[in-house]
């Protein structure tokens, strides 16, 4: 029988990103200096096929340090930790490695050098995300105010209207950022941005290059985990940028192909925690049902790389 004819748009960049290739090696390092288990403080990135694959290498993953054992090296994952988290550990006198995103540290940075400058900060965020529960841990309870919406600019209440500053997680959609940020700076007109945008740039090419694919097809699916902030903010820029249909999927196993009948043109994409490997499964499944045509889509070129901490450079 004859195959349905079907366009496949692959973004690029799509994927892993710099920080997430870091935080990967970072844990596969440990396993060869220490050897097994090395444990890890929340999974190391929000990919559950990255996460079983070290586990079955030897780390074992908690969410808290209190379930670590102090004879045992303990990574924090790269959407960073409060700063009591490895204070902790030092009290603990625990062998520690911190896999925190630069990009993440450079916003904790940020964070600090502000409050020393008497600025209380504002972040724009999602409640809850380890990101965001790491970046206001930098700072002294009631130093950041948390803001999700335009909405919630309205209700905050800072301490000085003009002495503040304003941080974000790096996994926000631009476009929304963007309103939220003008809401800030309509209502505290004194109030100081980043030297340098806080949204990473991995998750900004992902959001442009689905922008670019958007209005070609009928569907978008992007690969990446339910809690993944950056995957399902590319979700979301999809349907804004006029795709009718789109749907975050950890797998080939999770397409809805009747949702994908009749189409002739789907875009595909993956979040920056996502495994080219996992892409490549997609792509076979596509091409295991339809007389498949594939279009690259490139926006940018990422060059990247963050080299792991010195402890984990040095000999054994």
């Amino acid at each position: 029988m004859t195959q349905p004819a079907l366009t496949l748009y692959l973004a690029a960049p799509r994927g892993f990103c710099a920080g997430v290739d870091r935080a990967i090696k970072i844990v596969e390092l440990a396993l060869r200096k220490w050897g097994e288990p090395v444990y890890v403080r929340h999974e190391i990135v929000h990919n559950r096929f990255v996460v079983d694959s070290l586990r079955a290498q030897g780390a074992i993953f908690v969410e808290d340090l209190d379930d670590c054992p102090p004879d045992r090296p303990v990574i924090f994952s790269a959407h960073g930790v409060p700063k009591s988290v490895p204070q902790a550990a030092q009290a603990r006198s625990m062998t520690f490695v911190d896999a925190t995103c630069p990009l993440v540290s450079k916003v904790h940075i940020e964070a600090e050098r502000h409050h020393q400058n008497g600025l209380q900060m504002v972040m724009i965020g999602h409640a809850g995300h380890p990101e965001t529960i790491g970046t206001m841990g930098q700072l002294p309870e009631g130093e950041v105010l948390l803001v999700e919406t335009v909405a919630d600019v309205a209700r905050i209440a800072p301490r000085d209207p003009r002495k503040l500053a304003y941080i974000t997680q790096t996994t926000l959609s631009v476009d929304d950022t963007a309103g939220i940020v003008a809401a800030l700076e309509s209502r505290f007109p004194a109030i100081i941005g980043p030297h340098k945008e806080d949204i990473c740039y991995a998750t900004t090419n992902r959001q442009a290059a689905v922008k670019a694919i958007a209005g070609r097809v009928e569907a978008l699916l992007v690969i990446g985990a339910p809690n993944s902030s950056n995957s399902k903010r590319l979700v979301e820029v999809g349907r804004a940028a006029g795709c009718p249909y789109a749907q975050l999927i950890q797998r080939a196993s999770d397409i809805d192909w009747r949702a994908l009948e009749g189409a002739r043109a789907v875009g595909l994409t993956a979040g920056a925690s996502a495994p080219e490997v996992l892409i490549d499964e997609v792509i076979a499944a596509f091409a295991a049902r339809y007389d498949l045509t594939r279009e690259i889509v490139e926006t940018a070129t990422e060059d990247i790389e963050f080299k792991v901490p010195r402890i984990l450079r040095a000999p054994v």
